[in-house]
């Protein structure tokens, strides 16, 4: 029977007055204020950490020399993690790293520029907050040593390994050994028709990422970015998409600080026309549809804002954080038998909230608001400024009805999925035939 065997791997825009719709008439005191939050947003520190670097460096102002992410080319040189990105990393040094992107501290994610492309690159990264809720943890993922699977261990035996794994996070599904055979494809980056074990550990490495692990899952629908490749733990994806909110792009400590009545007026000035919107909207039901009826299970969005909902520049909807997507068996696992006062006890991430059986005091099973609910509250704020006076009431009405949508799974199949199709066809109507499809 083939063995895995250890193979060691190869030795600012220019300065000028603007000026904001609405702002007309405002004390220069609250401009001068407004001009300052965003002075301070450029000028707060992003905690990238650099793994091998003496302190830290938010952003660069040119290319760097060494990788952040230093220890993947020590463990690839000893012939510890192997991958299809390797080579160009640690010995040729083809990968040009830029900006860092996270402002969670142990989020290692940049932009840069492999192969002629605008990449994201993703490195060392600790569990997301959608694996928390308050003081408790979802089932925690292994610490990174690489050590698995183990010298000796079989092809059967590493393929069986991973589809344990996919049943425990995703649920028990006829699809998962079609899944397991894309990882196995993604581990035999060579294409020499076998994984050695550096291949199988990088690979496992990988899987325990949430964020990959939905990437593997979501493949080839066009909603989340493209795999481009990995070394170790390591993973590039195609560069970073645009946000859809600037008032959601905003650091989390200045948001408060900005009046609420300026996020539209803002979205209206430095966001896409509505036409734009409205197609980047269609995108986003689609995803919300991906998840409910995909072929890997069923997924929940934990963080539903503006700041997740990015596009490409021909307006087409890209997920911009998976690491909020967590899987439904996930979800379940945590709430199952769940010890609860209140229903604020219930909650999974930041918004997958369960009711909390007050008389057995156990979280119950079925969330409060489906995917579907959340997303149509967002679309309310997005949707509704700037839409044709001739299509604003409708529209008003079908995101009210969809946002009283429950999570109880009488209703979610047959309810969510008309609701959801009517949405689409009545943005569709409207943007159809135009330079705007």
């Amino acid at each position: 029977m083939e063995r895995l065997n250890n193979i060691p791997g190869p030795a600012p825009r220019p300065e000028g007055q603007v000026c904001l719709p609405g702002l007309a008439g405002r004390p220069r005191r609250q401009l001068a204020g407004l001009r300052a939050l965003f002075v301070l947003r450029g000028a707060l520190p992003r905690p990238c950490l650099q793994s091998g670097h003496r302190g830290w460096s938010p952003r660069f102002s040119r290319p760097l020399a060494v990788s952040p992410c230093s220890p993947q080319c020590d463990q690839y040189r000893k012939g510890i993690i192997s991958g299809s990105i390797c080579q160009d990393l640690c010995n040729l040094q083809q990968v040009e790293w830029r900006t860092c992107l996270s402002s969670v501290p142990g989020q290692q994610v940049y932009s840069g520029l492999w192969q002629g492309k605008e990449v994201t690159i993703k490195c060392g990264l600790e569990e997301s907050l959608s694996w928390k809720a308050g003081a408790d943890v979802a089932p925690r993922r292994e610490l990174v040593l690489f050590d698995k699977p183990t010298r000796g261990t079989s092809i059967k035996e590493f393929r069986e390994m991973t589809l344990s794994f996919l049943k425990a996070n995703l649920g028990d599904l006829p699809s998962l050994p079609a899944l397991v055979g894309q990882v196995l494809l993604m581990a035999d980056f060579n294409k020499d028709s076998r994984v050695s074990l550096a291949e199988a550990r990088s690979l496992w490495a990988l899987l325990q990422r949430n964020e990959f692990l939905l990437l593997l899952s979501l493949q080839g629908r066009g909603h989340a970015a493209p795999l481009l490749g990995h070394c170790g733990d390591l993973y590039v994806t195609e560069g970073v998409p645009r946000s859809s909110g600037p008032a959601a792009a905003l650091p989390a400590l200045l948001r408060p600080l900005l009046p609420p009545a300026l996020h539209g007026a803002l979205q209206q000035w430095l966001g896409p026309a509505w036409p734009w919107r409205a197609k980047i909207a269609i995108g986003l039901l689609e995803f919300v549809e991906e998840l409910f009826h995909g072929a890997y299970g069923t997924f929940y969005m934990c963080e539903t804002t503006l700041a997740n909902v990015g596009y490409t520049a021909k307006y087409d909807f890209r997920m911009a954080d998976l690491q909020q997507v967590a899987p439904e068996a996930a979800v379940r696992r945590f709430l199952r038998g769940r010890h609860c006062e209140r229903s604020a006890d219930c909650t999974y991430g930041h918004d997958c909230r369960a009711p909390c059986d007050t008389l057995l005091r156990q979280c119950k099973g079925d969330l409060v608001q489906p995917n579907l609910a959340k997303v149509c509250e967002l679309l309310r704020d997005y949707l509704l400024p700037g839409a044709p006076a001739g299509l604003r009431a409708e529209l008003g009405r079908q995101l009210r009805t969809c946002t009283t949508l429950s999570g109880l799974a009488s209703q979610v199949e047959a309810h969510h999925s008309l609701v959801l199709s009517h949405l689409k066809t009545l943005l569709w109507k409207e943007i159809s035939n135009t330079k705007y499809t």
